[in-house]
């Protein structure tokens, strides 16, 4: 496979989903069961860009009680694979744990829309966001905590290093800047953006770091990410297509051998509601 060819969507976030999932923060997971959902009420969960539902198998699990998880995305195939993919999960007691869909824009839900919410949920969302759709959603979050995980923040290490990387890294956060048919999209810059969000609104944010860190284990993850990456960059400066074709194939065969290492920051923020 080359850069050129990179894997359906949908397949990419299952083939992520074991890296998101030891990314996340376990410290904001046990603020959030610790200081949130106690009590006897059934938790309902709204996980906004459920994509294949990565979200809500990793965190339904390990959640105490009874919960009914509501999916969003705008992709009803990908709904579609999200709800198939909870079948079987219950909570981290054995409680039930049911679910359902709606299919939609998340970036126009309102707080009425998520009024009976005991949680907000996304994963690696907020990069696709513009600054005026992540305010509309804090809007409909304020009131109920809201775990926003995975967010890039533009921090890229690979190992061992190569004089290309830097260049490479600082095409693909301008590619992640974008303007795409009238939307400037946040990129990097969106969960600074989102903290900042809440705080105007006087709800306090808690950030961790939620790296992603691939060794030889990660190797297919890794050469995809990369193949991602790399295209991203090139579609941004063109003029780095000459050199990127002899760096594309010593990344690849360093992935293929399981001599790649790759860091990939993230953060995860949680805003107390």
């Amino acid at each position: 496979m080359t850069v050129e060819e990179t894997m359906p969507f949908a397949d990419w976030l299952r083939l992520r989903e074991p890296a998101d999932a030891a990314a996340r923060s376990a410290e904001l997971l046990d603020v959030v069961v610790r200081t949130r959902l106690t009590g006897d009420r059934p938790t309902v969960v709204h996980d906004l860009g459920s994509g294949t539902g990565s979200m809500s198998r990793w965190l339904a699990a390990r959640l105490p009680g009874p919960q009914h998880w509501i999916l969003h995305d705008r992709d009803a195939g990908l709904l579609a694979r999200a709800a198939e993919g909870m079948t079987g999960v219950t909570a981290a007691d054995g409680a039930p744990v049911t679910v359902s869909t709606r299919c939609g824009d998340l970036t126009r839900l309102t707080a009425a829309d998520l009024a009976d919410g005991s949680l907000i949920t996304a994963s690696a969302l907020l990069d696709m966001l513009t600054a005026e759709e992540v305010d509309r959603v804090v809007d409909a979050c304020v009131g109920r905590p809201t775990l926003f995980a995975v967010s890039v923040t533009g921090l890229v290490r690979l190992t061992p290093a190569d004089p290309l990387d830097e260049e490479v890294r600082a095409a693909f956060n301008e590619h992640q800047r974008r303007t795409v048919d009238g939307r400037r999209l946040l990129g990097p810059d969106a969960a600074a953006v989102t903290a900042a969000a809440f705080a105007r609104r006087g709800v306090r944010v808690r950030e961790r770091p939620s790296p992603w860190r691939l060794g030889p284990q990660d190797a297919d993850l890794a050469a995809e990410w990369f193949r991602g990456w790399l295209g991203a960059a090139l579609a941004q400066r063109p003029d780095l297509t000459g050199p990127a074709r002899a760096y594309a194939e010593r990344r690849l065969a360093d992935a293929a051998a399981g001599r790649l290492t790759v860091l990939v920051e993230h953060r995860d923020l949680l805003a107390d509601g």
